[in-house]
């Protein structure tokens, strides 16, 4: 007789995590994510999702993340992870969302049952999921949940504690890998430190010594990460933690971090004074997968350095490496952006390399890299990576060189493969990134933001009553609805030198992100808020949350 669900265990427990009957959960790009106070049932079925989810994978290791990444510190959220460190597929974001709606007990169990069914889970094979969080406060209760979901389904559990996003994704997908020939890494917080500083010492041995580098870690579980990863790099590069109060109620992401230094365009507060002329700092995100850089000049203005910089900066490297090493006619470098991008980084990249446009979202992000040799993708908000596929580890791990610059372009690829955190984005990971490829190119700040002059850009968020009412295509750049909306948005960019500005919903909160851009700062600022003002007029929304016209 097939094995059958454990009904009583999951029945028991479920009826300590009952489903709030005013809420509807709804598994987006970073999973479920809302006020931490309303996630406890959520969370107990995350915990029997995931291992249903290795079960159904034949007892792979399924990551588990508890975070809310860039949100205020009340919001909370988890997200799954799929063996190779990868976002969950996608037919199972479906699953999860059903499941998390599910009214009552017994529906859960009957929702549960059809899953099983659909999906032809064998429930007699193991589950094994490893698990961890940030360190919002709500953290540990909602922990607690999960680890009665993974009781429930008889689970077998590895709690890897308070650490990044970035590192749990690693950890999936280097115990995915343990022992095998395609071995990602120690599967321990100290093997992702081995691994990631030594790659970086050896790529900066014999450089020019960097000078320190500022981090502001966002009040959140990075500055802990940084802290650890400091011991690890020697003297390769010092590391210079601010905003690193975990514990102080209200602080995490609160005027500071990749979110705020991205959507306000200045200095956190906490920086200003002890940031000199010259001197490059950059901001992580409160889960530490965004990454952004800035400086100020010798006028003391402030020059953000975000993540289309990063990616043009990080690509343009590869790029000479691959055609040193003598491989540019077997591995291709291609470049991934959103509609966010900004348009004179798009047609920097696209004069030197392939580059796409995809929709919103790591996953997309992600699975369109995956078809170049060397795929590199970031968001602006600085959150992004690069793969290298299978076949690309392949050849530069056999490639014979004929030359000594070819040799060393080799080594400097391999140690790039050992550096670049390949399952997500992750802020420390491309921090390192960025200053191996400084201080190849001997570039400051300002030299490195010359590649390119960003056009003048500014993004508002207007607060709606349905996000879900605004469906895009074209990769996110046009609106479908509501109907004539788009038509109202393109006879406004049509009176603005260089105006380009799209609407879409967020898949996180009930916002709608308008973006602008304009040859003029003033006039990229006053195409968003007009723009801005469409969508609220649109919506009827409340007068109180209405856009600040920008006149």
């Amino acid at each position: 007789m097939p094995a059958q669900l454990p009904v009583e265990a999951i029945s028991t427990l479920s009826e300590l995590h009952p489903k709030p009957s005013h809420i509807r959960y709804q598994y987006g790009t970073a999973g479920f994510r809302t006020l931490g106070s309303v996630l406890d049932s959520v969370l107990f079925r995350v915990g029997i999702i995931a291992g249903l989810r290795s079960k159904k994978l034949d007892g792979k290791t399924i990551g588990v993340m508890v975070t809310a990444s860039h949100n205020p510190e009340p919001d909370n959220g988890v997200k799954l992870v799929d063996p190779r460190g990868e976002m969950l597929e996608a037919a199972w974001e479906a699953h999860a969302t059903n499941l998390a709606n599910a009214a009552t007990t017994e529906d859960f169990i009957n929702a549960l049952d059809t899953l099983v069914r659909v999906a032809k889970i064998d429930l007699s094979k193991p589950s094994r999921v490893v698990y961890a969080r940030d360190t919002r406060p709500s953290g540990p209760s909602l922990v607690a949940a999960f680890e009665d979901g993974l009781k429930a389904i008889g689970a077998e559990g590895r709690n890897a504690g308070v650490t990044t996003t970035p590192i749990l994704h690693y950890l999936v997908r280097a115990i995915n890998t343990k022992g095998k020939k395609d071995e990602y890494g120690v599967d321990s917080e100290e093997g992702y430190f081995t691994k990631l500083s030594g790659a970086f010492q050896k790529l900066v041995a014999g450089k020019t010594a960097l000078p320190p580098l500022i981090i502001d870690c966002a009040n959140g579980v990075g500055a802990e990460a940084v802290q650890k990863m400091s011991g690890y790099l020697g003297d390769s590069i010092k590391l210079i933690p601010y905003n690193a109060s975990t514990t102080t109620p209200g602080a995490l992401n609160n005027a500071c971090g990749a979110d705020f230094v991205k959507t306000t365009q200045k200095l956190p507060p906490s920086l200003a004074g002890d940031i000199k002329p010259g001197q490059r700092a950059c901001s992580l995100d409160g889960d530490a997968d965004r990454l952004m850089y800035y400086y100020l000049d010798d006028q003391n203005q402030f020059h953000m350095l975000d993540g289309d910089k990063i990616s043009s900066l990080v690509a343009g490297f590869i790029v000479d490496l691959v055609k040193i090493a003598g491989l540019d006619r077997t591995i291709r470098v291609g470049v991934v952006q959103t509609a966010y991008a900004n348009g004179s980084s798009t047609k920097y990249l696209a004069e030197r390399l392939p580059v796409r446009c995809v929709p919103t979202g790591v996953k997309h992000l992600h699975h369109a890299a995956e078809h170049f040799e060397v795929g590199v993708y970031f968001e602006a908000n600085g959150h992004g990576t690069v793969l290298f596929s299978p076949e690309t580890l392949q050849t530069l791990a056999t490639h014979e060189p004929s030359t000594p610059a070819q040799s060393t372009a080799l080594n400097h690829l391999r140690n790039l493969t050992l550096l670049i955190n390949q399952t997500v984005g992750d802020a420390i990971s491309d921090l390192l990134l960025v200053e191996t490829v400084l201080a190849h190119k001997s570039y400051s700040g300002a030299e490195w933001d010359s590649l390119y002059v960003d056009l003048p850009n500014r993004l508002v968020k207007v607060v709606v009553a349905d996000r879900h009412v605004f469906h895009t295509e074209d990769a996110e750049r046009r609106l479908v609805s509501p109907k004539g909306l788009q038509a109202k948005i393109d006879a406004l960019v049509k009176r603005y030198d260089g105006g380009r500005s799209f609407v879409r919903p967020s898949g996180t909160e009930d916002v709608v992100r308008v973006y602008a851009e304009a040859m003029i700062k003033s006039q990229a600022d006053e195409l968003a808020f007009r723009v801005a003002g469409l969508v609220y007029d649109e919506t009827g929304g409340d007068p109180n949350t209405r856009p600040r016209e920008f006149l």
